[in-house]
């Protein structure tokens, strides 16, 4: 079933373990994907590809409007886009490295979204979906930058919902433990794969998130852990 035949999705972070697998689920459903990241491989299923530098307003409405000039419609927004760094416990931890995580994980989606909204309010619908972190919510030792740019992520997309509760427009986090992706693989080599999560299972959920049927859910942060 195409649940999101004649959905037209913006994924920021298009590449990528988890962005590829979000693109061609998303792909899979029937929707045309405008992919975007700061360089888009020709090899990717999207129809659209949007290179562009999210940290940065005139590259967060840039892509917005590309899309629109493209398609005249924008249906819903899939952050993915994020990274992680950490330089141990909070007394270690840099300035450098905590605005890094900063600028990808709060300030890149805050722009994307804040474009993005504003055509959804016109035509009255719209999904607002970012791939947040069990980090963000459960606060552990040693990542001080990248729990609380998520955190504040996490707050951000809530507010969002709260704000458009009547407007068609809704808004929700999926919060991943462990991704199993090859470069996590390889920073993590002893680790038990198993228990970690499929692209391919948060792919599936972002789908259903972004589709008519998750209508009345929005504000949700939603635990995707695996068996970690």
């Amino acid at each position: 079933m195409k649940l999101l035949l004649g959905k037209t999705i913006l994924i920021t972070g298009a590449t990528g373990g988890l962005g590829e697998a979000v693109t061609a689920a998303f792909v899979e459903a029937g929707a045309f994907v405008a992919a975007s990241a700061r360089k888009v491989d020709s090899s990717s299923p999207a129809q659209l590809a949007v290179p562009a530098d999210l940290t940065t307003a005139e590259g967060a409405e840039a892509a917005v409007r590309t899309v629109l000039e493209a398609r005249g419609q924008l249906d819903g927004v899939v952050h993915v886009l994020g990274g992680f760094a950490t330089d141990g416990e909070t007394q270690d931890t840099s300035e450098q490295t905590w605005d890094k995580m900063f600028a990808l994980n709060t300030r890149s989606p805050f722009l994307v979204f804040r474009a993005a909204l504003k055509p959804m309010r016109v035509a009255g619908r719209g999904r607002i979906i970012a791939v947040g972190s069990r980090a963000g919510e459960v606060h552990p030792a040693g990542l001080a930058a990248y729990a609380a740019s998520k955190a504040a992520l996490h707050s951000l997309v809530q507010v969002i919902a709260a704000e458009n509760k009547f407007t068609g427009i809704t808004a929700n986090v999926v919060l991943p433990s462990t991704i199993d992706t090859a470069v996590n693989r390889a920073a993590m080599p002893d680790a038990d794969f198993l228990h970690w999560v499929r692209p391919e299972s948060i792919a599936g959920l972002l789908v259903w998130l972004a589709s008519d049927a998750s209508a009345d859910v929005s504000g949700a942060l939603i635990p995707v852990y695996g068996k970690a």
